[in-house]
């Protein structure tokens, strides 16, 4: 692959951004590294590349030739050469486990994920297939109702419930810890360590934690296992290559934790297409993988209430996971997850 290949570069919202796509040496090696992996699976790079920017990772279009080339990942494989483009991501140094992530991901749950075509765990790269068109691009294109959100629901939370029992490894490969009883503390320790927030911020956060603490010792008490939660799954982070199929993507915020947290992200992007009357049908749909013995609907629904405000928790950590010097201004991570926090104020609509 020519280094000096024509190329254009997507800064979107943050023009100042420095990653380390700004040094000759670093885009070199990864280049290299892109085309010595895509020999390996018969293809080769052709034409321009695509290069998208953000505080938080580079993410390269690698437009490519050659034989067809299929990744492993079960019903949601896209074949390589039939898209004619794979994706190259670099994440920071707090985020690197994604790539490691994903490939677990398609060793436990195939049938939602892509495998990746490559890693390197040390450098924080990964190499994927392309998965076909984006929700938010079907979304756009097709008319599109409530009934498809509530599937893709269902089907993440079949993925989070399949999960349950490798919590500990996906903490292993660097996934940060948020468990459902260690909420209260980590709190704590975001409030602490946020210069972002007024004085009139932290008074508010700091009058809501007897109550967080509650919420917290309930959520726990309620006995639905950790998981993983994607943190920021919105229709931008899913593939939707045909009606029915969807595949999850883009873990560089995820953690453990309690795996509703996942829900309002999701939930406020359809109740802004359809109106709060979905709400309810999407909390239900997403809830169906969790019944079972010794768990009432009455009690998973007070589990999604507690947890649409904890996951804000979640969201407030990962802001921390940008390149340093990423976001050409030290204070970027810092205020964003101070907005986060202060949706810890917001009531639930559920």
């Amino acid at each position: 692959m020519s280094h000096d290949a024509a190329l254009t570069v997507d800064r979107g919202q943050y023009p100042d951004t420095v990653t380390p796509w700004e040094r000759e040496s670093w885009r070199s090696a990864a280049l290299g590294w892109v085309e010595d992996r895509l020999a390996g699976h018969g293809l080769r790079a052709t034409g321009p590349l695509r290069v998208r920017l953000r505080p938080w990772s580079v993410l390269v279009r690698v437009p490519v030739a050659g034989r067809e080339a299929v990744s492993t990942a079960g019903r949601n494989t896209v074949p390589v050469a039939g898209r004619k483009a794979v994706w190259f991501k670099a994440n920071p140094p707090d985020s690197r486990f994604e790539g490691p992530l994903t490939a677990a991901l398609a060793r436990w749950v195939p049938e939602h994920v892509l495998e990746p075509l490559a890693v390197d765990a040390g450098h924080g790269w990964s190499l994927l297939p392309d998965g076909g068109d984006l929700f938010r691009d079907v979304l756009e294109r097709d008319s599109v109702g409530p009934g498809a959100w509530e599937d893709l629901l269902r089907r993440y939370a079949s993925m989070q419930a399949a999960l349950v029992p490798h919590a500990g490894e996906i903490e292993e490969l660097g996934v940060q810890r948020l468990r459902t009883a260690e909420l209260a503390s980590s709190f704590d320790e975001l409030l602490a360590g946020n210069p972002a927030l007024d004085a009139d911020q932290r008074a508010r956060l700091d009058a809501l934690r007897p109550r967080l603490v509650d919420w917290c010792a309930e959520l726990a008490a309620l006995g639905v296992p950790d998981s993983l939660d994607h943190a920021d799954l919105h229709e931008g982070q899913l593939f939707n290559p045909e009606p029915g199929r969807f595949t999850f993507f883009d873990w560089g915020d995820a953690v453990v934790s309690h795996p509703f947290c996942s829900l309002r992200v999701p939930a406020l992007q359809a109740q802004e297409r359809y109106g709060d009357a979905v709400l309810p049908r999407l909390r239900d749909a997403y809830l169906e993988p969790w019944t079972g013995p010794g768990r009432t609907a009455k009690e998973l629904r007070r589990a999604t209430s507690l947890a649409w405000r904890l996951g804000a928790l979640g969201r407030a950590r990962a802001w921390g996971r940008v390149f340093p010097g990423g976001g050409g201004d030290s204070s970027f991570g810092g205020s964003q997850s101070a907005r986060s926090l202060l949706e810890l104020c917001e009531g639930p609509p559920l």
